[in-house]
């Protein structure tokens, strides 16, 4: 790292659990963020603040007005704009060393093959099901860290899921499939506040920079409730389920 890299980092480089050792892994790693919305406004906000440095912006949406009242990586400046494109320039400005590609598209498993190079971490930010469910099996396929966030109303979770690790269970753990088939759990539907995608977006991605550095203890294994009508937290042990289409096959392997 050059003196203005160690000048712009200083302050997590002075943390004996990430030093310089650690910030060097968070400028080698890629890491995918699956929506620039809600979620991953902060998500992409803080990573390239903090140096990670190749992220891949994935969303196929363009920005509306509806967006700014919690989609703080926008504004009205670039209204009609691709929210990619949006994205992008607004993490340049606030880090030109990180490199930033886009997708354009809807992801889906297709997509995940044929648009997606080499990755060392997902980030989900999705408010959609069926995404989710592909890049929870694109996660295990490649054996890929994926960190899910969800924000809806004035109730939050994340979770990781960590194929690295033998007694991971995945999304589809958490959710089955078959129960969410027809579920319209979004903020089109049914609204959401606005600082609950700062709060649950900023621990996705602290928890991004924990595995991409290995440091502290993550949440694989555990989901985290957030009720901020009542600002009341719940830490819940979450287990691999043996009919699940992901982990049992896994797990048999």
């Amino acid at each position: 790292m050059n003196d203005e890299q160690l000048l712009r980092y200083s302050r997590q480089i002075m943390l004996p659990e990430i030093d310089i050792a650690g910030q060097q892994k968070l400028a080698d790693a890629r890491v995918l963020i699956a929506g620039v919305g809600g979620l991953g406004s902060p998500i992409a906000l803080y990573l390239a603040a903090a140096g990670v440095g190749h992220l891949v912006l994935a969303d196929d949406d363009s920005v509306e007005l509806s967006n700014l009242q919690r989609q703080i990586i926008h504004d009205t400046s670039t209204l009609g704009m691709s929210k990619i494109d949006s994205a992008k320039a607004r993490l340049h400005h606030i880090n030109p060393n990180v490199s930033v590609a886009t997708v354009c598209e809807r992801l889906d498993a297709q997509t995940m093959r044929s648009k997606i190079e080499t990755i060392d971490l997902v980030i989900d930010a999705t408010d959609n099901f069926a995404i989710r469910y592909v890049l929870n099996d694109y996660c295990f396929e490649r054996k890929i860290p994926l960190v899910s966030g969800a924000a809806i109303r004035f109730e939050g979770q994340v979770a990781v899921f960590d194929p690295r690790n033998s007694e991971s269970p995945c999304y589809r753990c958490l959710y089955p499939e078959t129960e969410n088939a027809d579920t319209n759990l979004n903020c089109a539907e049914n609204g959401v506040v606005a600082p609950l995608v700062g709060i649950i977006g900023s621990m996705q991605a602290m928890e991004a920079l924990k595995l991409i550095c290995n440091i502290g203890e993550s949440l694989t294994g555990w989901v985290l409730y957030l009720d901020a009508g009542f600002m009341e937290w719940q830490k819940l042990k979450l287990s691999r389920r043996t009919d699940c289409p992901v982990c049992s096959k896994r797990a048999s392997a």
